[in-house]
């Protein structure tokens, strides 16, 4: 089965209290299509300027991600953020952005590109997602997107989940989304909207899962060393969406779903060890398999009935 990813293809400059690079490769479809490429052939689909070079190539090719749809334009510059986390790792604090290149990017795919079985819409304006989506044949088509596009193009938004299967949003986003204080209603509102699948990423706490059948919650796995977590909800939406794709034409059904949160939260682990796509890109599915065999060996009890008093 193919995956298209439609997003951000970056260059990152990151501090946290263990580190700092000044120049990585990073950008949600970046991160997304590592991690997704462990499971099915991989489309990536983002402008690059002048300054995204062989070595940057590399780091995708070497994990066989297709880069044909790849749009380089001459005299440009990559997008570009740089950012700084303290020792609450779970927020982000931007310190300067030049959208370069990506402010104009308006996507377009190729026929390959529009015959994958899967797509994934990053995070990108809902306007460009909805557009990308009407070009696309998938039949199973996750999104993300970010606070940013809730507060400024909410009605766009809403309307692009209406053609989705999947959204994968911060618990805080759904919240802020659908105004709806509570994780529970707030995922039944959005999943009323059309999706039927909703995933709550919930940071170094882990995601949550919410359809019709039910609720499955997924801690993170427990690390003693974390550097960086850049990228990880782009690596933790590959591994969960590139699980699907591997598993489309079954029916996904809840436990499949399950299951996908497993291999994401897995994956998202290994990000976060060293800085921007190091581990990644590096990483092996021996040791995919063994942190998903760990997550079930500590998710899992047995219950043993004791009298309960009055």
């Amino acid at each position: 089965m193919s995956l298209t990813v439609v997003g951000s293809i970056a260059f990152d400059a990151v501090t946290t209290p263990f580190g700092t690079r000044e120049k990585m490769l990073g950008g949600s479809a970046v991160h997304f299509s590592l991690a997704s490429s462990f499971f099915t052939d991989v489309r990536v689909v983002g402008p690059v300027g002048d300054d995204f070079g062989d070595a940057e190539y590399g780091v995708l090719r070497n994990r066989g991600v297709i880069c044909d749809d790849i749009e380089h334009v001459p005299g440009g510059e990559t997008f570009f953020w740089r950012g700084h986390y303290d020792y609450d790792l779970n927020t982000a604090h931007t310190d300067d952005t030049r959208l370069n290149v990506f402010g104009s990017f308006a996507p377009k795919l190729s026929p390959e590109s529009r015959a994958s079985d899967v797509l994934f819409l990053a995070n990108i304006q809902p306007d460009l997602q909805r557009e990308v989506r009407e070009q696309s044949d998938a039949r199973f088509v996750a999104l993300d997107s970010m606070n940013l596009w809730i507060e400024t193009a909410r009605d766009s938004l809403l309307k692009t989940i209406e053609g989705v299967d999947c959204v994968l949003l911060n618990d805080a986003e759904i919240r802020q989304l659908t105004r709806k204080p509570n994780l529970v209603q707030a995922a039944k509102e959005l999943r009323a909207l059309g999706p039927k699948v909703v995933v709550a990423k919930q940071g170094e706490y882990g995601a949550a899962l919410l359809t019709d059948e039910g609720f499955f919650g997924l801690p993170a796995y427990p690390l003693e060393t974390v550097n960086d977590p850049t990228g990880a909800g782009d690596s933790f939406a590959g591994g969960f969406v590139g699980y699907l794709a591997a598993h489309q034409g079954e029916d996904l059904s809840h436990q499949t779903l399950c299951r996908a949160m497993a291999y994401g939260t897995a994956i998202a682990s290994y990000n976060v060890e060293e800085f921007g796509t190091e581990r990644v890109s590096r990483l092996t599915r021996e040791e995919i398999t063994a942190r998903v065999s760990e997550l079930q060996k500590i998710t899992h009890f047995v219950d043993a009935p004791v009298a309960l008093r009055a």
